[in-house]
């Protein structure tokens, strides 16, 4: 009888160390995604449009919600405003609910102010960051000659006409700050956690930036500062997902898996266009991927997207559909939130094998003194083009 007793007993404890250790699981991974799970579809059609802001490299996302809100992420650069200005005309959108900057870097803030122009905002999202100058890029006062006053007189502006602003290094961001301003829009800085009915059941919620914001200091692996301080938002409509993940680096992905953050999604937007910096092989196989999509421009230098990057994604999943605007034009999803129920569209077919990446000409990275300000037209040819060109 004692021998029964004492097995009863310590089948007992394993039972409560089984059962505790469960709840323990529940409470820390499941309870937190019950209790900030989306609400439910309402089986309208939500469209996403990342639209093609080439051949420069950008971003430039468009999401009409199932009810009816607009939602733009980036603007691409400033010479591309028209395209993303175009594309809210063909969509017939007059007004826009969210105006996303992920950061200031102008393939993403450049069309900014055009936007402004031509929609209005209601409410805009930034990551409070200013833009990160190199001493060396910085406006240099020109020297007094001898006998010359320092200080130049400037021309009076014609009457009724503003004086005509000089053009710096960082006018893409004065630009966007005034005319955010000028908008009478709502402005915020992008907290993580902070989420947004869009209404329909689906929900924005941001994931990045968390603070500290990153320094130069920690970028000694690769990517820059302003890249990995990009928001970052979660997508959800029913059973569809999607990461929209900015420019981020991997010491963005890390963080994220560091304090646990519901990355998993159907869908990738693809990081910093590709870079060989971004997308780490365990941030994918958190991501779990289905769809990919990568936002890059044919003339861009800096081998966009990397080829390391392309055979990552094929290594999480060998599955994987890839869409890229480089070569395919703007790509459209829509769902209706059901389960496998997203269709996606490309503006082009293209003969070109969407699994061979770019050649870099040049390295972006703050350790190689990387810094997005311009030097976005045509890569120079190669001996052969230049040959077949002289022909």
């Amino acid at each position: 009888m004692g021998r029964a007793s004492r097995g009863c007993g310590c089948a007992a404890a394993v039972l409560v160390v089984v059962v505790a250790a469960a709840g323990f699981v529940g409470w820390k991974y499941l309870y937190p995604r019950w209790k900030h799970r989306p609400p439910p579809a309402s089986g309208n059609e939500l469209r996403v449009h990342v639209l093609d802001v080439g051949p420069v490299n950008g971003d430039s996302i468009l999401i009409e919600s199932p009810a009816g809100k607009n939602i733009l992420i980036d603007a691409g650069d400033t010479s591309r405003a028209k395209n993303v200005v175009d594309a809210l005309k063909r969509y017939n959108i007059q007004q826009l609910d969210y105006f996303i900057v992920t950061h200031p870097h102008p393939d993403h803030m450049g069309g900014a102010a055009e936007v402004f122009k031509a929609v209005k905002v209601l409410n805009v999202i930034d990551n409070g960051q200013p833009p990160s100058i190199p001493p060396n890029l910085l406006p240099k006062p020109a020297p007094a000659r001898k006998g010359q006053a320092r200080q130049q007189p400037q021309p009076t502006p014609a009457k009724g006409k503003p004086a005509a602003r000089q053009k710096t290094i960082t006018s893409f961001f004065d630009d966007y700050k005034e005319a955010a301003k000028n908008s009478g829009a709502n402005y915020a800085t992008a907290q993580a956690g902070t989420k947004y009915d869009i209404g329909g059941g689906a929900l924005l919620t941001v994931l990045g930036p968390t603070e500290p914001p990153f320094i130069k200091d920690q970028m000694k692996t690769g990517g820059n500062e302003a890249n990995a301080n990009s928001v970052v938002v979660r997508l959800d409509y029913g059973s569809f997902s999607m990461l929209l993940a900015g420019d981020a680096e991997e010491q963005t992905e890390h963080r994220m898996l560091s304090k646990e953050t519901n990355v998993e999604a159907n869908v990738l937007k693809v990081a910093h266009h590709g870079s060989k910096y971004a997308t780490a092989g365990d941030f994918l196989q958190r991501v779990k991927p289905q769809i990919a999509i990568i936002s890059c421009g044919e003339w861009n230098r800096y081998g966009h997207p990397a080829q390391a990057v392309l055979d990552r994604l094929r290594q999480a999943n060998p599955n994987i559909k890839l869409f890229r605007t480089d070569l395919q034009g703007e790509v459209t999803l829509t769902t209706r939130g059901k389960a496998e129920d997203v269709t996606v569209k490309v503006a082009k077919e293209t003969t070109s094998d969407l699994w061979v990446g770019r050649m870099a000409q040049k390295d972006d990275s703050s350790r190689s003194g990387f810094i997005a300000y311009g030097d976005f037209g045509p890569p120079p040819k190669t001996k052969e083009q230049r040959q077949n060109t002289n022909r």
